[in-house]
């Protein structure tokens, strides 16, 4: 009887641990996003057309609307604007430094996301 109890403990540690184990097979991010596991960013990304859904989808569910949070409108070029040129857009999304890291409460943009909003800063950030 205890030589079955002592079995059953060894049986629960080892499928506890194959457990534990095989959960990070899910944290590539091709996997969990399989829409960006090919993704090769424009060199000159459109605003409506590739930044903007980004910014819908990732971003305004807070920073849209009467009460934007924080004061931060990302609804439109316009609004954009001022956070792409004082580096906070970018610094956020990137989590760099001293700016807050965004979205919060959600998971990080995927680099694919990441590179077309870098590549349109660096295109001119123009409303297209």
């Amino acid at each position: 009887m205890v030589r079955l109890i002592i079995n059953s403990k060894k049986y629960l540690l080892i499928v506890f641990l194959v457990a534990l184990f095989t959960r990070c097979y899910y944290d590539k991010e091709g996997i969990l996003y399989p829409e960006t596991a090919n993704c090769i960013p424009p060199a000159s990304p459109s605003f409506q057309t590739d930044i903007k859904p980004i910014l819908d989808a990732r971003c305004n569910n807070c920073h849209a609307g009467t009460s934007p949070s924080a004061g931060i409108k990302l609804d439109s070029h316009a609004n954009v604007l001022p956070y792409v040129a004082d580096g906070s857009l970018l610094g956020s999304i990137k989590n760099m430094g001293s700016f807050s890291p965004m979205p919060k409460n959600s998971g990080k943009l995927s680099a694919c996301e990441i590179q077309k909003i870098e590549n349109w800063i660096k295109a001119g950030s123009v409303n297209n």
